[in-house]
């Protein structure tokens, strides 16, 4: 292991340090022991998601419950406006200095959802039984303050781990959540079995069927669609490949799918739905049908925005680029569309069954935890993602070896 390497790891693993400890500290104004008795009991659906997400400050009620969520919302919002507004695509694709001021306008929109999550968490604690031992706008504006700083700070965290450590920091952020959660998960499930809620043989079944969807994860997140093409520079005939990625999408049509739920949740709400909102609880059908057709359209809608077949046509066109028997221009576009539509077919059948299959688990073995398709992409991604950059920074030249 090189010194760049070794120093990195040891960056990445200090701030992530810093991160479990404010996870640790708790929200001011509450009582702890009623909080843990209410999550407790309602920690199977999507308090178990939340706090899956946040690495266990949900469980807590810390200061860090809202974790890198805002953020990550905030910038999936700017990318879509992105994808609309040619204002700000010009002022992307303008340098250094056009994408400092989309990073503003990012961390301006995070503030802004953090407090409006905020406000809305500090209203709803308010309503658990005695849970708020001194309830009002005092305790309102502590908590949506505490709770925005805390958001803040996660993105520092991150972006200092992107910059100086080793992988992406959003994506370990939220890897943390999901592995500190996992060892009280698989105990607990064992204990369950001690106590014959679950027998042995199927406790091991759900360790084999676990094992067997993490391959496929990994073998399709490595899987790509590589398009020959031909670049001639004189009498040399040289040839690259266009690599199209199975899921290039990432996790945004999970996040997206969660967007369109809660709006779906809040007009059963203020429509005084209450059966409609039962059935929109992960596990349920209702959900998982829901669920399912968002992330299949979200899929094709984030890669029809990200991919165009008519600018990769006109590039390789510009550039001297030939795909074998396929003429320049609108023919190369048209088969570039042929192709990037039966990948992102496959794609985005892969993305809805790897979010649903933990979701029917949930539904049908009543598994005393929450593992979604989204915990699972990010982990496996996150991993991938690490080993790339372990293995470039092992062979970067200038760096002795220890």
């Amino acid at each position: 292991m090189n010194s760049e390497l070794a120093r990195r790891i040891a960056f990445t693993l200090g701030a992530l340090l810093i991160y479990r400890i404010g996870s640790h500290i708790l929200l001011p104004g509450i009582n702890p022991a009623v909080w843990d008795q209410f999550f407790h009991s309602a920690s199977g659906g999507v308090l178990g998601m939340v706090s899956a997400l946040s690495g266990g400050a949900v469980a807590r009620l810390s200061i860090l419950s809202l974790g890198i969520v805002p953020f990550v919302s905030a910038a999936i919002l700017v990318q879509v406006a992105i994808l609309f507004a040619p204002r700000l695509r010009a002022l992307r694709d303008s340098g250094e200095n056009g994408r400092r001021r989309i990073d503003r306008y990012t961390l301006a929109l995070t503030v802004l959802v953090a407090a409006t999550q905020s406000y809305g968490i500090a209203r709803g604690l308010q309503q658990v039984p005695h849970l708020v031992p001194d309830p009002g706008a005092l305790f309102i504006l502590i908590t949506v303050l505490t709770l925005i700083a805390g958001a803040l700070v996660v993105v520092w965290l991150c972006n200092q781990i992107t910059a100086r450590g080793i992988g992406n920091g959003i994506a370990l952020i939220l890897c943390v959540g999901f592995v500190t959660s996992l060892p009280g998960n698989v105990f607990g499930t064992l204990e369950l079995g001690r106590q014959g809620h679950f027998s042995m043989g199927f406790i091991a079944g759900l360790g084999l069927f676990s094992a067997a969807l993490i391959a496929l994860v990994v073998r399709f997140e490595k899987a790509r669609r590589l398009e020959p093409v031909a670049f001639a520079s004189g009498a040399d005939v040289r040839t690259a490949f266009l690599s199209f990625k199975l899921n290039g999408a990432g996790v945004i049509p999970t996040v997206i799918a969660s967007w369109v739920i809660a709006v779906l949740l809040l007009l059963a709400s203020y429509f005084g739905a209450e059966d409609f909102t039962r059935k929109l609880t992960p596990g349920q059908p209702v959900f998982m049908l829901t669920y399912a057709i968002v992330v299949f359209f979200s899929v094709y809608l984030y890669t029809a925005f990200v991919l165009d077949p008519n600018e990769a046509a006109e590039k390789l066109q510009r550039y001297g680029g030939t795909i074998a028997q396929v003429q320049p221009g609108e023919a190369t576009s048209e088969h570039l569309d042929r192709v990037l539509s039966h990948v992102t077919l496959v794609g985005a059948v892969y993305f809805v069954a790897v979010c649903l299959i933990p979701e029917l688990l949930l539904s049908w073995a009543q598994v005393p935890f929450y593992f979604g398709g989204t915990a699972l992409l990010v982990l496996v991604c996150t991993v991938l993602d690490i080993e790339k950059q372990a293995r470039e920074f092992a062979l970067v030249p200038g760096f002795r070896s220890s």
